[in-house]
């Protein structure tokens, strides 16, 4: 049901029954007066039959016929005469006031009091007097019919006017609605023009309002769904990236290990064979022979710590823990003075190869900047397995993180956070209090 038949339904039922609240006005007053017409005529006849009962006793009853015949009707009273066999001697004449009209039954029978029956004895027979309120009745219903229509009348003028008033009244509601329905179909730019009146006035500048903020909603929704498309193909095209670069960084620490290394091998055995054959002989040629020795293990020296930093060997020949163990041996041996902490779950084999490889990378990089920049006494650093995922947390009591560590050109940690990521985990740099640094990574074990 809409708003504007509720109105006029609303409206209808007030008019009904101020209406029905005159009509029941009118018809009480109506019954009062025809109560009180008909007590005084009943009086008035009452008073002239008990005269004509005290001369009756001298009078017959023709007598009596021809006097009531003379004083013809009485308002609002049938008389009759009886002898005293039952038979009428004499009836009142039909009333002549609005002679052969009545009012309706159904208004005679809400109006009319109840008929009253008196009865006088007189010689040789009765007098019989009867209130007859036909013509009161018909006086109030000739009042009552012009009431009657004009509230009729009134009403559907009323019902009218209400529904052409609450009509006019809604339109700036079906403006609104015909807005919304734009709007559900898919017009956002949908603008309601200024309307009349301080409330139509308001409520189109709220529906603007509201249509600017959705259509701003879904531009900026279509944005970030733009943005996280374009994150997640990034994301993919890093992983990629990272995986070139990884594939690229394992063959040039290959290459430098095998072949550079039997370079530097041989250049140090052919070293340590002239220094045999100088020895005693020739001292300039032994110095000069000792120094490539001396060379040779410092360009063997200067290879391995390229190749660990390239692509550890351990990480692909051995497996993760291996790896991360000779990260933190070769880290203890550098500063003797930091102690360096490193737990690891006993299952840490057998792990997708870029889910070791983003493992070692973040521990290996959280290390390398707790060793650069922390200037920190402990180091530790915690793997463990919980909720089908690796956790790995490195903490440090050191300065904290570096000034600039958010800049920038500073991708240490913003290589950290892809890695993680990109993997469908979760990534964390924070400050610990009261100082130090906690790095926390989780990665799912398995990545699809």
């Amino acid at each position: 049901m809409g708003l504007r038949l509720q109105i006029n339904l609303i409206m209808g039922v007030l008019l009904a029954t101020f209406a029905s609240l005159l009509i029941y006005l009118q018809l009480d007053n109506t019954r009062q007066s025809v109560r009180e017409e008909m007590q005084g005529a009943s009086m008035v006849a009452s008073q002239l039959l008990s005269r004509l009962q005290l001369n009756s006793r001298n009078s017959s009853l023709a007598d009596m016929a021809q006097f009531l015949a003379t004083v013809g009707r009485v308002r609002a009273n049938e008389i009759e005469l009886r002898n005293e066999f039952d038979t009428v001697v004499y009836h009142s004449p039909p009333p002549v006031y609005k002679a052969g009209r009545d009012a309706p039954d159904w208004y005679s029978r809400i109006v009319s009091p109840r008929i009253s029956i008196s009865e006088i004895p007189v010689a040789q027979g009765r007098l019989l007097l009867r209130t007859d309120p036909s013509r009161a009745v018909l006086d109030g219903w000739d009042d009552f019919k012009p009431m009657l229509l004009t509230v009729l009348g009134g009403f559907i003028l009323g019902i009218a006017l209400v529904y052409v008033l609450v009509g006019r009244a809604m339109q700036p509601l079906q403006q609104v609605v015909q807005g919304l329905q734009a709007m559900e179909s898919g017009s956002y730019d949908t603008r309601l023009a200024a309307m009349k009146g301080k409330e139509a006035r308001v409520m189109g500048e709220a529906f603007n309002a509201m249509a600017q903020s959705v259509q701003e909603g879904i531009a900026a929704q279509a944005q970030a769904r733009e943005a996280n498309l374009a994150l997640v193909q990034n994301r993919e095209l890093t992983q990629v990236i990272q995986s070139r670069i990884e594939e690229v960084r394992g063959q040039i620490a290959r290459e430098l290990h095998d072949e550079l290394g039997q370079q530097v091998t041989a250049i140090k055995s052919l070293g340590q064979a002239m220094v045999h054959r100088a020895k005693g002989v020739d001292a300039h040629t032994e110095n000069a022979a000792r120094m490539v020795i001396e060379s040779a293990d410092a360009i063997y020296e200067e290879v391995h710590q390229l190749v660990s930093k390239l692509r550890p060997l351990a990480l692909d020949r051995f497996g993760l823990q291996d790896a991360l163990q000779d990260l933190v041996e070769d880290a203890r041996s550098r500063h003797a003075e930091l102690r360096i902490q490193l737990q690891l779950p006993q299952d840490l084999e057998n792990l997708e190869p870029s889910l070791a490889t983003a493992t070692y990378r973040i521990v290996q990089e959280s290390l390398n900047n707790a060793l650069r920049h922390a200037q920190a006494s402990n180091i530790r650093i915690q793997l463990f397995k919980q909720d089908q995922a690796l956790h790995i947390e490195i903490s440090d009591d050191g300065k904290g993180a570096a000034p600039d560590w958010a800049d920038s050109g500073q991708f240490g940690v913003i290589g950290m956070r892809e890695r993680a990521h990109g993997l469908g985990g979760s990534f964390s740099f924070s400050c610990s209090e009261p100082s130090g640094v906690r790095v926390l990574a989780v990665l799912p074990l398995s990545h699809n």
